[in-house]
């Protein structure tokens, strides 16, 4: 891996105005990373990187993350073929979060329940202060019991 591109993070001025990568990585040493489509926008879902994965992302030009539940790199499709190819790595003004836009491989899909988005559902309130989620898409790209070979 290459050196870190990184610098230390400095005073608020240089972290929200400045032109160097300082960013933050909280109490777990892990920073959100927004995913997004390249040409629709579309938000297709959430990891979070800590230093390496974010080194290696911007290495390679294709998606690392740090798993949290797994407590391990892993490559975004690395075993489903639905690589993601980053084009633009965005950061906020105190550079606590990342915004990656990318194009996906293969059949196309981020989630890993067989949809495009892992965001296929939104939050519908009833009147009686209930909510309950209501798919907003249809129908799922691939079989994820075809792809990692499990239900």
């Amino acid at each position: 891996m290459c050196n870190s591109p990184f610098k230390e993070r400095g005073d608020k001025d240089a972290v929200e105005n400045g032109s160097f990568l300082m960013p933050k990585f909280d109490r777990d040493g892990l920073i959100v990373a927004v995913v997004t489509d390249i040409k629709s926008g579309e938000v297709l879902m959430v990891g979070y990187m800590n230093e390496e994965a974010l080194k290696r992302t911007i290495e390679t030009g294709e998606a690392w993350y740090w798993s949290r539940s797994r407590q391990s790199f892993w490559k975004k499709g690395e075993t489903s073929g639905q690589v993601q190819s980053v084009h633009e790595i965005l950061t906020d003004c105190d550079q606590d979060a990342i915004v990656l836009k990318v194009s996906v491989a293969g059949n196309g899909a981020t989630c890993h329940v067989g949809y495009r988005s892992c965001f296929f559902r939104k939050v519908v309130s009833s009147k009686d202060g209930s909510a309950s989620l209501e798919r907003v898409e249809a129908e799922k790209v691939y079989d994820p019991a075809e792809v990692y070979g499990k239900s």
